[in-house]
């Protein structure tokens, strides 16, 4: 079990990283904000001990990840019907994802994951395909894909405009 001084360090470290991973899974506010209380509680609770500020983004990227995953699968979130969307529950909306944003969170989720990790997050692609249990052959095609699709996407917008 880690100390309260040790959580909320890591809160502060990688609080955005697990936001911005969640949004680009979830693509929704309210399950983004159970997630990020599920992936600290978790490293609260573990004991994993971690050789290197790296190590310790890994296991808490790769913890989030699967938490989504979990979420999208789960009974729960198969049956239930969102509220309206334009129901606002925050005060302060985020900003508007610009053009390029827009079209990566639009990917299938396997190309978006290694974009994101990526550009993102600077992972190399041996990284990643750690981080994702995959073949870095894998990752590297799935990059290709992924770049190959939005080139195209923007293309289309910008001739369309």
């Amino acid at each position: 079990m880690r100390s309260e001084q040790q959580v909320n360090t890591a809160i502060e470290q990688y609080a955005d990283t697990v936001l911005r991973v969640c949004t680009v899974y979830l693509k929704n506010h309210t399950d983004t904000e159970d997630i990020f209380q599920t992936v600290f509680l978790k490293y609260a609770s573990d004991s994993t001990v971690f050789l290197s500020p790296e190590h310790e983004k890994a296991w808490i990227i790769r913890v989030t990840i699967n938490a989504c995953k979990d979420l999208l699968k789960s009974v729960f979130r198969r049956r239930t019907v969102p509220l309206n969307d334009e129901i606002e529950l925050y005060s302060h909306p985020p900003e508007p994802p610009g053009p390029v944003t827009e079209a990566v969170l639009r990917l299938p989720r396997k190309y978006m994951e290694v974009v994101y990790l990526h550009y993102y997050e600077g992972y190399t692609i041996p990284e990643i395909a750690k981080l994702l249990g995959k073949n870095p052959n894998t990752v590297y095609t799935n990059l290709h894909r992924a770049k190959e699709r939005l080139k195209n996407v923007l293309e289309e917008e910008s001739y369309g405009s």
